[in-house]
């Protein structure tokens, strides 16, 4: 099979994804951007977590041209991306009990903020635990997932239950259990992941709607514009000044 017509399959792949989940998530994430608008609106402040390359959807939509200011990143560290050494540390860590209840404690996180969970299985520890924590908090939790992982899996939290099970929304991103779109002959494994593309476009179509929500309620929504455009960086000062109490990224 020539390379050329994997890479077509992929881009198949994934674009049936999108228009599945833009089809049959759709009054999920009017319902997440509203939410989102909500909190906005209450003065409450955002967050995103996502752990290992679950928490690439999550750094995307923080501090992105485009995109709300008031996003900010719930970091965990040595669980962010694959910048430890060694990498399988970050897996491991996503093992731990009680690591999600720390970090929440000691971060700027407080009743009525948003909370973004985002993680493929949604079966280990800690995005389990951090829904779990959050919500006790007093905070609104989303979950972005792939719900077919808690038929076909088992959890590996001591309750047994998945994020899906702690969360006041919940987005379904239909990935399949192993998250590989291709086979081929001659490679011993599936491959081709979609993971990435389908939960960014979830949390960017989110994002979308949050924005158009603030408007239709007479609300200009803090976005930010881009730094490479002439009067981009002259734009976002004046909106991380006007929101400089929500924005945690600066500190």
């Amino acid at each position: 099979m020539s390379e050329s017509k994997l890479a077509g399959q992929y881009f198949d792949a994934a674009i049936g994804l999108l228009h599945k989940v833009r089809d049959e998530e759709a009054d999920n994430i009017a319902a997440a951007g509203a939410l989102m608008a909500d909190t906005v609106v209450a003065g409450g402040r955002l967050f995103a977590f996502g752990a290992g390359h679950s928490s690439l959807p999550a750094q995307d939509v923080v501090y992105r041209a485009g995109g709300l200011a008031l996003m900010n990143l719930l970091q965990v560290p040595g669980v962010v991306g694959v910048d430890v050494v060694p990498a399988t540390l970050g897996s491991a860590l996503e093992r731990v009990d009680g690591l999600a209840a720390a970090v929440l404690d000691t971060s700027p996180a407080r009743a009525g903020d948003l909370l973004f969970v985002i993680s493929l299985s949604g079966r280990n520890a800690l995005p389990v635990e951090m829904a779990q924590n959050a919500r006790a908090l007093g905070l609104t939790v989303i979950g972005v997932t792939s719900v077919a992982y808690a038929s076909r899996t088992r959890s590996r939290h001591s309750s047994g239950t998945f994020l899906k099970d702690h969360c006041d929304l919940v987005l379904d991103s239909k990935i399949g259990v192993g998250d590989a779109e291709l086979t081929a002959d001659g490679v011993g494994a599936p491959f081709a992941p979609a993971s990435t593309v389908i939960t960014s476009a979830l949390m960017q179509a989110v994002v979308a709607t949050a924005a158009g929500e603030l408007a239709e309620r007479g609300i200009d929504p803090p976005m930010l514009r881009s730094g490479n455009v002439d009067g981009g960086h002259e734009w976002n000062g004046r909106v991380m000044a006007e929101y400089a109490d929500r924005i945690f990224y600066r500190h």
